[in-house]
């Protein structure tokens, strides 16, 4: 039997505005609803940003744990919550992990190259890997390319990063012409990637779904959502981040691909 296809919502991200689309989730209150609707369209997990009241981008653990409260009382323990500790050009490294911290959330998403940086010792880096780990938190490590990998692969060989259940995450197209993504940008990733772990990508434009369902026959996992492409396969305009998973999950049916529940994800990658 084919491994459950994970399908993971990112429903806002740091930047996406009502402006573009009026069914962009900002509140908690907001989240809660997306995060049902997209558990009824197949969705496991929820990437969730928080944001200030102006709109703008925010890492704050109260927010976090405002909105981590307000989905687990619309879905119980239905969707694993992850948060984002993305900098946004906003938050600098020593931030983003303190935030983690102060949340201690059950699932989080960590951008490798934004916590490598020349001014944060590779031993802070550890103690902070080390910390996910023993705190059993569910990581994802998001790779925007080849290079981002390679470093992944030279800090596990260093000892650097301990060993765990860990989740890699590609991002496809993140500097292509016009930000547009390709289902043929997961060959460089998969060509240069190891098999150590289980990988879900993202991608961006009206491609997002051609790329999930290439990622999903290729034995990967899936994350769509508004915080990257707004368009149904289509190209028409996406009423609301469910219809974005329920598009996905119909292409894993025509796989042959069951979906994945949120305790699948905690069997995985829980200890």
């Amino acid at each position: 039997m084919s491994t459950p296809l994970i399908i993971t919502v990112a429903p806002n991200g740091a930047y996406k505005t009502k402006d573009q689309h009026p069914n962009v989730p900002l509140t908690a209150t907001d989240l809660a609803q997306t995060a049902k609707q997209c558990l009824d369209a197949g969705a496991a997990m929820i990437h969730m940003h928080v944001r200030k009241p102006d709109g703008k981008h925010l890492l704050d653990a109260h927010a976090y744990l405002e909105a981590t409260a307000a989905v687990r009382k619309a879905v119980g323990q239905e969707l694993v919550v992850q948060i984002t500790t993305e900098a946004a050009q906003v938050y600098q490294p020593y931030e983003q992990m303190q935030v983690a911290r102060d949340v201690a959330p059950e699932a989080i998403s960590v951008g490798l190259r934004e916590i490598l940086k020349p001014e944060v010792p590779e031993s802070d880096i550890q103690a902070f890997f080390t910390w996910l780990k023993n705190s059993n938190v569910m990581t994802q490590v998001i790779l925007y390319d080849v290079a981002d990998l390679q470093a992944w692969q030279r800090l596990r060989a260093n000892g650097v990063i301990p060993e765990n259940k860990w989740f890699l995450f590609f991002v496809l197209g993140r500097y292509s012409a016009g930000q547009t993504s390709s289902p043929t940008d997961l060959l460089p990733f998969l060509e240069a990637d190891d098999g150590s772990y289980p990988w879900a990508m993202c991608a961006f434009g009206p491609q997002e779904n051609a790329c999930a369902i290439a990622a999903a026959s290729l034995g990967g996992h899936a994350r769509v959502g508004f915080e990257n492409n707004l368009f149904l396969k289509n190209g028409t305009q996406a009423p609301n981040n469910a219809a974005l998973v329920a598009q996905v999950s119909q292409g894993a049916a025509a796989l042959g691909r069951p979906l994945a529940t949120a305790q699948d994800l905690r069997s995985i990658f829980l200890n």
